[in-house]
């Protein structure tokens, strides 16, 4: 903490100093000749943030400070570069992060544009697409700066690389010494603050979402209960056996636990239990409709991926998504007709920000819903790709939404290790916003540009 705060107390002199040298530049030859990346990168594994002296005018000294402090109290690996207009932007991306050689995500300012990186270890590429994409639009720099900033603190892996809390120990003076125990005691309360506001925030956002979650849950408990209804079953019936009724109670415990998992859920993760439990229920109901028709009791199978509410599936069929890989999926008998027929499947679609959309883009709580219904193991081969999967690759997902839904780990290294050159060079190439250029240009199937 000494040693982090000598850092900013450094950096405080040396951002005038690098101005004010611009400025005596300014009248020599070459004075505009863009900033050596070695030296940008050097900059950047001292501090998270980097103003290029040339672009002072997009981020002032007060501002970049703040979101440096932002990012450091976060102890997490996020990088933010902001260079002028007409830096040259070929390979900028993998040549910066070779330089750096410090695992992380990389967003970077340059002139009126934005566009970010990750290493996939720390943060994947459809991650990092959909990021750099929410933050478009923002009104100003430190506006858009902020938001991506906070984004990325919400989702990435790993931790900050140790050089940024490495400070001049040695040259500090008594004097100095005395007056940085004095900081550190405020400091410690004020972190005590910072992680109290920040635990809050958090409990807030999943109640939030929560509350999203909720709506689609109950639509599911309704759905079950109706199933339930037009059964008509009753265990005095003629015909009625041992078997038939313990099917029709088993339904009943299990609609009756779906409400009470429900009524108890305080965090997205909990509604794992609920969905878990209304999948047994309705292959109970799809055993005892087999009994009173007498028909062979059906395999026991994962539900219908396009939407769980249709029952047990009843064979896997490959299915491409648009824009998307095809891979081999769990289907209702309904669903498979209409694959069969050229059809769309019936997809179960619930509200987001940008409208209704099938749940497996819908937003990283529904990962617990889609777990409990589907259990851990085949998950990762039915998300591959999709907004939904990629969220639970992220090494942050198991803290927010609990574990167990398989291997969605990118693996390699942690963010903030020291990797140097040896890294994927995928991760930096391609496109999500748009520079133009090398590794700014594409767009990709996320649209963009400016």
């Amino acid at each position: 903490m000494k040693a982090a705060l000598v850092q900013r107390f450094l950096r405080l002199l040396i951002v005038p100093v690098a101005v004010v040298l611009a400025v005596l530049m300014s009248g020599a030859p070459g004075a505009h000749a863009a900033t050596d990346l070695s030296r940008i990168a050097e900059a950047l594994r001292e501090s998270p943030v980097y103003v290029d002296p040339a672009a002072s005018d997009l981020l002032s000294r007060s501002d970049a400070e703040a979101l440096a402090d932002k990012i450091e109290d976060a102890d997490k690996p996020v990088f933010v570069a902001v260079l002028p207009a007409g830096y040259p932007a070929q390979n900028l991306f993998q040549n910066l992060r070779t330089e750096t050689g410090v695992t992380g995500v990389y967003g970077i300012r340059l002139g009126e544009a934005f566009d970010a990186r990750a290493d996939s270890s720390v943060l994947s590429r459809a991650a990092v697409s959909n990021l750099v994409t929410s933050v478009q639009s923002a009104g100003d720099v430190k506006a858009q700066l902020n938001d991506f900033v906070d984004g990325a603190l919400r989702n990435v892996g790993g931790t900050a690389p140790n050089s940024w809390g490495e400070g001049t120990g040695d040259g500090v003076s008594a004097t100095g010494l005395i007056t940085l125990a004095s900081v550190l005691a405020a400091g410690g309360v004020g972190a005590y603050a910072l992680a109290r506001r920040n635990r809050n925030r958090h409990e807030e956002e999943q109640r939030a979402a929560l509350e999203k979650l909720r709506v689609v849950v109950d639509e599911d408990i309704t759905a079950f209960g109706e199933e339930l209804d037009r059964l008509d079953f009753h265990p005095a019936e003629p015909g009625a056996d041992d078997a038939m009724r313990a099917d029709y109670e088993r339904a009943l415990d299990a609609y009756e636990k779906s409400k009470a998992h429900m009524a108890a859920a305080t965090k997205p993760e909990d509604v794992r239990a609920v969905t878990q439990s209304l999948e047994d229920g309705r292959f109970s109901l799809a055993a005892l409709a087999a009994r009173r028709e007498g028909r062979p009791l059906p395999e026991r199978r994962p539900p219908c991926f396009f939407d769980p509410r249709h029952g047990p599936s009843v064979a896997d069929v490959t299915w491409t998504p648009m824009d998307g890989a095809s891979r081999d999926v769990p289907v209702c008998a309904a669903d498979q007709a209409r694959l069969d027929d050229g059809r769309d499947p019936m997809i179960r679609e619930v509200d987001t920000a940008s409208g209704r959309r099938p749940y497996w883009d819908a937003g990283p709580a529904y990962g617990p819903w889609a777990g409990g219904y589907f259990g851990g193991g085949i998950l990762p081969g039915l998300l591959v790709g999709t907004l939904l999967g990629s969220a639970m690759a992220t090494p942050t997902y198991a803290a927010d939404y609990g574990s167990g839904y398989g291997e969605f780990g990118a693996g390699g290294y942690e963010g903030g290790d020291v990797s140097g050159a040896d890294f994927n060079s995928d991760d930096f190439s391609g496109g999500f916003g748009g520079f133009g250029g090398g590794d700014f240009g594409g767009g990709g199937d996320f649209g963009g540009g400016f």
